[in-house]
């Protein structure tokens, strides 16, 4: 099993900018020239659902995972960093800790089920997956390439993992509703997570998803809002205003929890707490930095779909890059 090193900080304060930590990240001259160098690990599966999660391993995966998704992106193309690095935090707490899956078995009947409803955010959860170990991280160097198997948007038929295509916005929380209704149906224990969009959530399919979910008493559904504030073409509240985020839920039937999206210790106690809640599905309002972890691309609008020049990829590289030092050993591994 790979280990890593431990992070000294990779939270992000709502509306703060991470420290810079130190390390080093190859130039981009040396990537293109031996690229799978250029990723800090192969993957591997770790055990998850740990009663007494690492807090400060779960950071450093968060912060793997926003690596990944720079590397992805690479350079002069565009790709959806900042709507990927705002839920990276949740993910990884979701993928290392929370969710009971297996790399080696991805159909496993018992398995939680992790819908990405704002699915042009893709490459956060091929980042996952691949730190994972349910395909070899080599693949994350041709994402969005024609005939890859990790296209724009998840595709179950070409992703091991993957429980659906999503992006087409709005979808989700109903493809959600119906895999929790399944598995109750089946007597199955799996858990269903569904990551939705703030600016995804003018959608009207999202709300008759919300009432069917409350209505069936879907209890094993959590839903989780990535609320950056900021969608495609500028801040949502200007856009088109899905304000108040934590009363509309709450007339709709759910119980409402509302966490700052990159703090770890919060998102995992979140995610602890709403298990004990019975008779009402669950929504998770994560108040999140778009682009967070990346000082220049923080509250940015142009990083929503953007590209990056080869000086701002070194620099991205760079902070998010640290020495790959074995861990003391510590937590729920």
């Amino acid at each position: 099993m790979t280990r890593w090193s431990e992070p000294r900080s990779i939270a992000v304060p709502w509306g703060g900018r991470p420290r810079p930590l130190r390390g080093r990240c190859p130039g981009v001259a040396e990537a293109r020239a031996c690229p799978a160098r250029y990723f800090l690990s192969k993957g591997s599966a770790l055990p998850t659902n740990t009663p007494n999660p690492d807090i400060e391993k779960l950071q450093h995966y968060a912060r793997v995972l926003r690596l990944d998704i720079v590397q992805m992106v690479g350079v002069g193309q565009r790709g959806h960093l900042g709507g990927s690095c705002s839920i990276a935090d949740v993910v990884a707490a979701l993928y290392f800790h929370k969710m009971r899956h297996d790399p080696k078995n991805p159909a496993w009947p018992d398995r939680d089920r992790f819908l990405l409803s704002k699915g042009h955010a893709a490459l956060v959860q091929y980042a996952a997956l691949a730190e994972c170990g349910y395909f070899p991280k080599e693949e994350l160097l041709h994402a969005k390439r024609l005939g890859s198997m990790l296209q724009g948007h998840p595709d179950l038929k070409s992703t091991p993992g993957v429980e659906a295509n999503t992006g087409s916005l709005g979808q989700g929380l109903s493809i959600a509703c119906g895999m929790a209704a399944g598995l109750r149906l089946d007597g199955r224990p799996g858990r269903v997570y569904c990551v939705l969009g703030d600016g995804e959530i003018a959608e009207g399919q999202v709300w008759e998803a919300a009432m069917a979910a409350a209505a069936f008493k879907l209890d094993h559904l959590v839903g989780i809002l990535d609320c950056n504030g900021l969608q495609a073409m500028g801040p949502v509240a200007q856009r088109f205003n899905t304000n108040p985020l934590p009363e509309k839920w709450r007339a709709f039937g759910w119980h409402v929890l509302e966490i700052d999206g990159h703090e770890m210790r919060a998102i995992v106690q979140a995610l602890d707490a709403v298990d004990g809640v019975r008779g009402k599905p669950k929504m998770i309002l994560a108040r999140t930095v778009k682009g967070a972890g990346i000082p220049f691309a923080e509250n940015r609008v142009e990083f929503h779909n953007g590209l990056l020049d080869a000086g701002q990829f070194e620099a991205a590289c760079a902070i998010l890059s640290s020495d790959p030092v074995p861990p003391a050993g510590k937590g729920g591994n």
